[in-house]
């Protein structure tokens, strides 16, 4: 199993609903995750099986999975899956549906047809023909992840990247820890894309700082006072590293460096009366 597969699976379990309504078009709820599991040689089960509840009352199931690749034997594998779920108790009305969210172009069938013996089908779900507004107007964290795979129309991929990151960063920005587990499902999903140039430019954009913004620039640096000079340098290389703040004042790294580990002037004076 790649970490498309498990991001992908994970994700799609928090956006069950959404996934319905956005993807498929089915005017519904998840109310319920179910249980499929079939004891074999290999443990082998469903991504998502729910229990939905449409707009009417009635209830259905829902199943779901996600292909990073062009897997010859799907339609089989969904069959299977058909049937491990049905073998598991669960009744009623069954939709399946294939998600496919790799980069390659989409060449698996959505069925079996073997001329009278047997007609199976399931819906199949190209996320290189969906359309990313769905996705982004919900503010959802794990359904701007999932835009990224999506069509982005005429828009440039570069405004759409930046668009998801500072979303994220926005709907994220009292956990961190969330907000970098977000990022590197984004990172990974973006190759298939081949957004990863992308990807890096827009988190490069979240660290620049308005330095002319901070309380100590305003008070003298541009006016070359070492003192406050020193103020920015520091605060900024409580955030950045060296380099980056190099870039954001207009400096060499070694100036950088001097200003930051130089002597505060008054501190230099009050010593020297001291002794």
């Amino acid at each position: 199993m790649t970490a498309k597969d498990i991001i992908s699976r994970d994700t799609l379990k928090r956006l069950t609903t959404d996934l319905a309504q956005q993807l498929l078009g089915i005017d519904g709820e998840a109310i319920e995750l179910l249980e499929t599991q079939n004891q074999r040689v290999e443990d082998r089960r469903a991504d998502l099986v729910a229990r939905m509840r449409g707009a009417n009352g009635e209830e259905f199931l829902l199943h779901t999975e996600t292909s990073n690749n062009n897997a010859t034997d799907m339609p089989l594998r969904m069959l299977r899956y058909y049937t491990d779920i049905r073998l598991a108790g669960h009744t009623g009305p069954l939709r399946q549906c294939l998600i496919y969210i790799g980069s390659d172009r989409l060449t698996m069938p959505d069925g079996i047809a073997e001329a009278t013996l047997l007609d199976y089908r399931y819906q199949l779900v190209d996320m290189h023909q969906v359309n990313c507004a769905g996705l982004l107007v919900q503010d959802n964290p794990d359904a701007l992840v999932l835009a990224v795979l999506c069509d982005f129309g005429d828009r440039a991929p570069e405004q759409m990247v930046h668009y998801i990151v500072r979303r994220l960063k926005e709907l994220l920005r009292q956990d961190d820890k969330r907000f970098r587990e977000y990022m590197s499902m984004l990172e990974i999903l973006s190759e298939n894309r081949n957004l990863q140039a992308q990807i890096k430019e827009a988190e490069k954009m979240l660290t620049q700082v308005d330095v002319k913004r901070l309380p100590s620039y305003q008070l003298g640096y541009e006016d070359g006072e070492a003192k406050n000079q020193r103020q920015v340098v520091r605060q900024l290389l409580c955030q950045l590293d060296a380099s980056r703040v190099a870039e954001l004042l207009g400096l060499d790294i070694a100036e950088v460096e001097r200003i930051a580990s130089a002597q505060d002037d008054d501190a230099t004076r009050d010593d020297q009366q001291t002794d």
